[in-house]
């Protein structure tokens, strides 16, 4: 069928809208590559645009060589990998269970869950449960109570009542157990959702600040987003780092972006891999309650 104009309109101001969307998301992270990629008298001087001034990889030298934030980094890695897996995990199988007719009071139980969205438990008894359950300064602390994200699971579970029970009676009558079922049917089913979710719980581990903040005390145990803090907060100690190379071609201001970037790509890198599915699963777990 032939677009109307009208369409043709709506086509054209959309892909414009998200062009411009697309520039203002890139504008700031090609810009912190320029300075990080610059000396530091443009830096200071802010003569750098988009394009490196005088270019220099003296601060990423210096940042890779930081052992501190490899250190922040692997902890960071951990937790985002760790915390993925279970967090799929437990979702999955809390999803499962509400999204079968068969499980007589679902209803009471998805009402119980979605009032921990409206009412969240404050700072003060979420700290001292945390610490009751010794888990202080560590990094389980970090996974263990956002293990489950209400809203995520809440995808899943919609994306599952959209299966055709057909399949399900049809697996029973081959001998499939429920787990047998929920592995072997709806998982393989469940791609585009499963790569969605699982990239909402990556991103947001691997973002983790304030619960590293509240319950982590040693420096040696900090994620990647609190090392990045201390070093904004005092860039001199990152400069501190290799001064004995004799290289001072850095300053903080390139050291701040080169350490911003160095936090930043590694978990942008994931999401051309999930790209297929992001949109589609995302959607799909919305249209059915």
């Amino acid at each position: 069928m032939k677009a109307t104009f009208g369409e043709k309109m709506f086509q054209t101001l959309n892909y414009v809208f998200l062009f411009a969307a697309a520039v203002t998301m890139l504008f700031p992270l090609l810009q912190l590559l320029a300075v990080s990629l610059s000396s530091p008298l443009a830096a200071d001087s802010k003569e750098v645009f988009l394009l490196p001034v005088e270019f220099t990889t003296a601060s990423w030298e210096h940042v890779l060589k930081n052992k501190g934030l490899w250190t922040s980094f692997g902890i960071t890695v951990y937790i985002t990998i760790a915390g993925t897996l279970l967090s799929m995990l437990f979702s999955v199988m809390t999803a499962y269970p509400l999204s079968r007719r068969e499980f007589l009071i679902r209803k009471q139980v998805m009402f119980g869950i979605v009032l921990t969205m409206i009412f969240n438990a404050p700072m003060i008894p979420f700290f001292l449960t945390v610490r009751e359950l010794g888990m202080m300064n560590s990094l389980w602390a970090l996974i263990i109570p956002g293990l489950v994200g209400t809203f995520n699971m809440i995808i899943i579970r919609t994306f599952f009542m959209g299966i055709p029970s057909e399949l399900d009676d049809s697996a029973r009558i081959d001998g499939c157990s429920e787990f047998g079922i929920l592995f072997r049917m709806y998982l393989p089913l469940s791609k585009p959702v499963m790569a969605t979710v699982s990239l909402f719980y990556a991103v947001g581990y691997w973002n983790t600040f304030s619960r590293a903040v509240l319950f982590i005390r040693d420096p040696e145990k900090w994620p990647l987003q609190m090392k990045l803090r201390a070093y904004l907060q005092s860039p001199e100690e990152l400069a501190a780092v290799n001064l004995f190379l004799g290289d001072y071609d850095f300053n903080t201001t390139t050291l701040k972006a080169a350490t911003i970037l160095f936090a930043t790509i590694p978990i942008i890198l994931v999401y051309p891999y999930l790209q297929k599915y992001f949109v589609k699963g995302s959607m799909l777990g919305s249209l059915k309650e």
